[in-house]
């Protein structure tokens, strides 16, 4: 008796046991299945801080450091102008005299900006733990407008700055980064 071609849908079916498979039996060609993949709890969310983002983290409190330091001597040093503005020994000094046109009000302001530029980086520095995606983007602009301050008008004093901006927006930015802040929160 004959049944045909074994691979055609629409034939008769062999019987278990002669050339058919068996029932619950794999095929004997191809490569064999792969175990299921088994995702650690949390689905591959990290538990723990990444090392980049606890950097991060730490460059943030030596922004904050560095900026109180700053906007102290800065204080200082307008304190001191206020007094040495009416000194006769200065009246010839360009330097001095260029500096000193400033007005007092101006320089108070870069004091009062300095000071609320350290307390925002405060304030995100302590936003990593609880932080969702919209600190990370916060984080990402704070980074990137540090950099380019630190560039432009304070450029010596401001290179410390700009590596912290630039290391700050990369590991934040980076694919640690994004994982940490986008991840679940129970």
């Amino acid at each position: 008796m004959s049944y045909g071609d074994p691979n055609n849908p629409y034939g008769a079916q062999q019987q278990p046991g002669y050339d058919a498979p068996q029932q619950g039996q794999a095929p004997g060609y191809g490569y064999p299945q792969a175990p299921p993949v088994q995702q650690p709890y949390g689905g591959g969310v990290p538990q723990t801080m990444p090392g980049s983002v606890s950097g991060a983290r730490v460059m943030l409190w030596v922004i904050v450091g560095l900026q109180l330091i700053g906007a102290v001597l800065f204080a200082l040093a307008v304190v001191r102008l206020n007094t040495m503005k009416n000194d006769d020994r200065l009246k010839d000094d360009s330097a001095f005299h260029q500096f000193a046109d400033y007005s007092t009000g101006l320089l108070w302001a870069v004091v009062v900006f300095a000071i609320a530029w350290g307390v925002f980086a405060a304030v995100l520095a302590t936003k990593f733990t609880s932080g969702g995606n919209g600190v990370r983007v916060t984080l990402m602009v704070f980074a990137i407008i540090t950099a380019v301050l630190g560039l432009y008008p304070f450029v010596v004093v401001g290179l410390v700055h700009l590596v912290l901006g630039v290391l700050i927006a990369c590991f934040v930015g980076g694919s640690k980064g994004k994982a940490w802040f986008n991840r679940p929160r129970y």
